[in-house]
């Protein structure tokens, strides 16, 4: 318990004393995330606050956890290493999606080579439990890539982003604790204790955004614990874990519902509409709240909450399987998409294709602009 509260507490006061040098520099430096027709902003905001997140993260973490308890420790710091860097190109100059693919593929690479996180084991979705060796791989890329996009997708209001990410944490991170998986729990931990002191100065009006090196670190790290979750949680071999959890992967999949389903609905969108799953639009459920009158502070209440009552769902569902769980969900998440979309204002444009960023590597265009100390909620 002590290594859990040491990394917590270290994680928080690191980010808390970083994010307004931070702020600092990119003011100084004029890194700024500048509105347009699609953001949400009117005012230009410092961006880079995943830098004091990831400081928070991987100190906390590289001190949480007792030396000599695992081997898979230093591969997750590397991964998040590679997944740091990549975002931090990203917030400073324009990154190709498929170079930000490539990366996420070396890192997700790292996890499963290296690390030993693979998804082997679909206990009893779709009648499915053990899975062929190379079907795993696929299916274990193919879930952190989409999970890494997920927290990077969401992040389009005041500290939605970042309460979810400390919704997931903190839930990981408890299962962990009970469950004797001191490692994960110090990760989970660490990195909720500094989600939680930038929120101090991201949550509406937001001081400072999070940027790729934010949201791309959130989704990583989730995508490691869920998958660590599904594989402890569903082992119900006698003494192999304390605390085995019926149809895991749907409590898996609840834990991450509202960041995991809208990624999933938007790229199904953006690919049948023949667009790359990357492109940027407003069809995300952020944008769909914004547009019948809920400000930044009430969309992320209400996606926080509505996911809590997904998690809390499928935790007593459990016992119907998770085929027939995970289908409740869908059924529950697409209800409450349905309910949002059909009471928008009908004039509404959703969609603008002509919104699309070049796949250009080329530095950001920096006007100069009067810095507001606060951004103006789009209400």
């Amino acid at each position: 318990m002590e290594h859990i509260l040491l990394s917590a507490s270290l994680a928080f006061l690191i980010t808390f004393f970083a994010i307004p040098i931070v702020i600092q520099v990119a003011k100084d430096k004029k890194l700024f995330d500048e509105p347009d027709e699609r953001k949400v902003h009117k005012t230009v905001i410092p961006t880079l606050g995943g830098l004091g997140i990831f400081a928070g993260f991987i100190i906390a973490t590289l001190m949480g956890v007792p030396s000599g308890i695992t081997s898979e420790l230093q591969y997750f710091a590397a991964a998040t290493t590679v997944i740091f860097f990549l975002g931090l190109k990203d917030d400073i100059l324009v990154l190709s999606a498929s170079k930000k693919f490539i990366g996420q593929l070396v890192a997700a690479g790292i996890v499963i080579k290296f690390g030993g996180v693979l998804l082997n084991n679909m206990h009893g979705f779709l009648g499915i439990y053990e899975i062929p060796r190379v079907a795993s791989i696929v299916l274990t890329i193919f879930t952190i890539i989409v999970i890494t996009n997920s927290f990077n997708l969401i992040d389009g209001v005041d500290g939605l982003a970042g309460s979810l990410g400390v919704l997931t944490t903190l839930v990981f991170g408890i299962y962990f604790f009970f469950a004797g998986q001191l490692t994960y729990a110090v990760m989970a931990l660490s990195l909720a204790g500094s989600t939680i002191a930038f929120l101090i100065y991201n949550f509406s009006p937001a001081k400072i955004f999070m940027g790729d090196t934010g949201s791309l670190l959130l989704g990583l790290v989730n995508s490691i614990l869920v998958i660590k979750f599904i594989n402890v949680a569903g082992n119900f071999a006698e003494g192999t874990t304390k605390f085995a959890l019926e149809s895991s992967p749907a409590i898996g999949f609840a834990i991450l519902m509202i960041p995991l389903f809208d990624t999933l609905r938007v790229f199904a969108l953006r690919i049948l509409d023949r667009r790359s799953p990357f492109s940027p639009d407003r069809t995300h459920v952020h944008h769909f709240l914004l547009d019948i009158g809920f400000n930044h502070r009430m969309i992320t209440f209400t996606c926080v909450g509505v996911n809590i009552l997904f998690i809390a769902a499928a935790y007593f569902l459990r016992f119907l399987g998770p085929t027939t769980v995970i289908g409740i969900l869908l059924v529950s998440a697409f209800a409450f998409i349905g309910i949002i979309y059909y009471n928008r204002p009908k004039n509404k444009s959703v969609v603008n294709k002509q919104n699309a960023i070049p796949n250009t590597n080329i530095i950001k265009p920096r006007k100069i602009l009067t810095l507001a100390p606060e951004s103006v909620e789009a209400d």
